[in-house]
């Protein structure tokens, strides 16, 4: 099977060009043949006219040289006539039938070879009249007649069909752009529009306004097919952020969840090894949570949990993360740490935002408190799951620490630092 690619398929400028220089062409050609053709066969029936003409008054003229038999009388009369009119060759027969004068033009070329054939081929048969004297016929004429009249028309007739030839098909050329600009300009437009929705996705590139009523209502339809692939794509777009986010991101506090605190832990300690640098795992328990649900119900339960979310993110830094891993745990991402202290300072901002009454449904507002463990990469662990784990056991010391009374545990040699505040 024979394959085409596609700079072999012709463009619509080409296939409208090449039909309007045809057109146009076969227009001139048929038109100037005719007008050729028209113009011969008058000018033949003019030439035949005239021939007879020249007879006659040729007859006139060597009517007394043919009754005295006077031969070079006939042939100067004859030579004078014909040689300044369209005659090929002249002969004047007696009554008998004798040659009394002839006269012959010359030839002198191939110009002259070509006239004598266009005279053949276009002119009726040689001329016979007949001289005659007081009602007698005293002798003959014979006429052949000259084709240099027809010679130089077909000539100029022949410039003339290449000259217009050229001219019109200029002039085809040209009325064809202007007719190609209107019509292969909005389809070009038409074209760019699509290949950048197709390829680049663009939805908000709109074709411009066509002066052709079809292109235009082709371009308006296009345009409104633009709107509503636009529509449909910001609403693609909407739900799979609104998706995304679902997935990554509690529903309740609008916190990022264990999944996506677990990605950012990942990358960050990755960037912490890369630069020498140290990061911190905080990890948090509600100590009260279990007793405010049972006794209030979810609804205030998921106020606790609401507060604790905000309380925490307000004690954060920028680039900090605060996560909800589940039930009322939750886990603070802080990368960098430059020391250590920085960490227990956070910590101990977080325990102390608690000290205020949690607002719940019904006017009724309950006191909560945080258990805070705290890991160090890499002194605690150097995977997100050994500094979660850490901190998450750190945070279990703590909230027995808590139960005994205390409020602080943990040394330099333990394996997490430990902040809790009942």
């Amino acid at each position: 099977m024979k394959l085409f690619s596609r700079s072999a398929r012709p463009t619509l400028q080409s296939v409208i060009g090449r039909g309007h220089l045809t057109v146009a062409l076969a227009a001139v050609s048929m038109a100037s043949v005719s007008l050729t053709l028209l113009g011969m066969l008058a000018l033949r029936v003019y030439a035949d006219h005239n021939l007879h003409l020249i007879a006659r008054s040729i007859s006139y003229t060597v009517e007394a040289a043919v009754v005295f038999d006077d031969k070079q009388a006939a042939t100067e009369a004859l030579a004078l006539i014909a040689a300044t009119e369209e005659v090929a060759d002249a002969q004047v027969f007696d009554a008998t039938g004798q040659l009394v004068a002839r006269w012959q033009r010359p030839e002198n070329g191939l110009f002259s070879h070509l006239e004598m054939q266009v005279a053949r081929s276009f002119l009726e048969k040689p001329i016979t009249l007949a001289i005659v004297h007081q009602d007698r016929t005293v002798g003959s004429l014979l006429l052949v007649g000259h084709g240099g009249s027809l010679l130089r028309f077909l000539l100029s007739g022949l410039a003339g069909i290449v000259l217009c030839t050229a001219l019109s098909a200029w002039v085809a050329l040209y009325l064809a752009r202007r007719q190609l600009q209107g019509i292969t300009g909005p389809l070009r437009n038409l074209a760019h529009v699509a290949h950048a929705a197709r390829s680049e996705r663009t939805f908000d590139r709109r074709v411009p306004k066509a002066r052709i009523v079809e292109l235009d209502n082709l371009g308006n339809d296009f345009n409104a097919l633009l709107d509503e692939m636009e529509t449909w794509q910001n609403h693609l777009q909407s739900e799979n952020e609104s998706l995304a986010h679902q997935a990554s991101h509690d529903s309740l506090t609008g916190l990022p969840n264990r999944a996506f605190f677990e990605g950012r832990l990942i990358r960050a300690l990755r960037n912490a090894s890369k630069h020498d640098e140290r990061v911190a795992v905080l990890f948090l328990d509600s100590d009260r949570f279990k007793g405010i649900n049972d006794r209030f119900g979810h609804a205030a339960g998921d106020a606790v949990l609401v507060a604790v979310a905000n309380r925490v993110r307000a004690q954060l830094r920028e680039e900090d993360l605060v996560a909800r891993l589940g039930g009322d745990e939750f886990a603070v991402l802080l990368a960098p740490l430059h020391q250590i202290e920085d960490a227990e300072r956070i910590a101990d901002k977080i325990i102390a935002s608690m000290a205020l009454p949690v607002q719940l449904p019904g006017n009724a507002a309950v006191m909560t408190s945080l258990s805070v463990g705290i890991a160090v990469y890499p002194d605690h662990g150097a995977t997100p799951s050994a500094l979660i784990d850490a901190a998450d056991a750190a945070m279990y010391h703590a909230k027995r620490l808590s139960r005994g009374g205390q409020h602080t545990a943990g040394s330099e040699h333990s394996a997490a630092h430990v902040q809790t505040r009942s």
